[in-house]
């Protein structure tokens, strides 16, 4: 770190419930790979991480029976808890990000999304609003009632929008005053199961990864009009999947050519090629995804992607190829119950 320059990080959240360290700081080196320096498990199961505006915090779900965001200090070779972790005033928040000086989560048990404001210092206030799903699927399991799994906003921070695995469905609200009202539901395909979408670079597509069928949900977006419109379904495995396949995050290249899924179970990454116009995706290949049950996908600044294998504990990295979009295992480095990777 010499001229006082910061070596590029990384962080790791995990399940301490299952033998989890907590939140872990890792270094990353000029070739991409991990160097753990420090981890903390003062707040339990810190699932999924965000970063404030400027790199300066780091915000963690806790998804617990209670639910809670606690907010870190990310500068030392251990992230620092700043303050008690806020309640969410819900269950189970699995996802979260920061946007227009609050938090969202989503919250999976009871299927809803909180809002807490933040603080001068930026930490959390406790939930200053929750507002609840309704609804049900097919899937007599997993579709009971709602199950909100991601919330994020759109490119234009207009809108925000919410993946509901319980519902089938794709929310987008709309935030007036500190509270989010509902704008419109868009249906998906009964008993898909959306959990993660991410949006293309040119802020007019979207794509929707479900669950309980290992497939895509290409969508075009319209900002102007928070609107969003299904045009198409495709595997992102091929051939028959196992009883066991789950996919869990999607990412899309910066270029807009390729996209990439991970699926727990058949532990692989999918490459597909999207279409110049985006509204078409095409299973090309699939890769070992370097350990055993992918909980997330997420592609670094330097261009390599690295998957949070949660049950065989370790965090991989691939390169890209640039031509074909497919990804060479690279290395990795252990992570007991990983669950989510974030680059600061």
């Amino acid at each position: 770190m010499g001229g006082g320059e910061r070596t590029a990080r990384a962080y790791i959240g995990s399940f301490t419930a299952a033998g989890g360290a907590g939140v872990v700081t890792a270094a990353v080196g000029p070739d991409g790979g991990l160097t753990v320096l420090g981890a903390t498990a003062e707040v339990p199961d810190p699932s999924y991480l965000a970063l404030g505006p400027g790199g300066d915090l780091l915000y963690a779900v806790s998804e617990t029976a209670d639910g809670a965001v606690a907010a870190f200090d990310p500068a030392g070779d251990t992230a620092r808890l700043l303050a008690p972790p806020a309640p969410v005033a819900a269950e189970g928040p699995t996802h979260l990000c920061v946007h227009g000086g609050r938090v969202f989560t989503a919250n999976y048990g009871s299927g809803s999304v909180s809002v807490l404001p933040l603080r001068a210092d930026g930490t959390p206030a406790p939930a200053a609003h929750v507002l609840n799903h309704h609804g049900s699927g097919p899937h007599p399991q997993r579709q009971q009632g709602p199950h909100v799994h991601q919330v994020l906003p759109d490119p234009s921070g207009r809108w925000l929008v919410a993946v509901d695995l319980g519902t089938d469905s794709v929310r987008v609200h709309a935030l007036r005053d500190g509270m989010l009202t509902l704008h419109r539901e868009f249906a998906l395909r009964p008993g898909s199961g959306p959990r993660h979408l991410a949006f293309h670079p040119d802020g007019h597509h979207l794509y929707v990864l479900n669950e309980l069928t290992p497939t895509l949900t290409v969508c075009r977006w319209d900002a102007d009009g928070g609107d969003l419109r299904p045009v198409g379904e495709t595997a992102v495995l091929p051939g028959a999947p196992g009883a066991d396949a789950y996919p869990s995050e999607v990412v899309v290249s910066p270029d807009g050519r390729f996209l990439w899924t991970a699926t727990r179970g058949e532990d692989v990454l999918s490459v597909l090629a999207l279409d110049p116009a985006g509204d078409a995706a095409r299973l090309l290949t699939t890769v070992p995804c370097g350990g055993h049950w992918p909980r997330d996908l997420v592609l670094s600044p330097q261009g390599l992607l690295y998957a949070a294998n949660e049950r065989s504990g370790d965090v991989s990295w691939f390169t890209v190829d640039a031509d074909s979009g497919t990804p060479s295992l690279a290395g990795s480095v252990p992570a007991p119950a990983a669950s989510s990777v974030l680059f600061g």
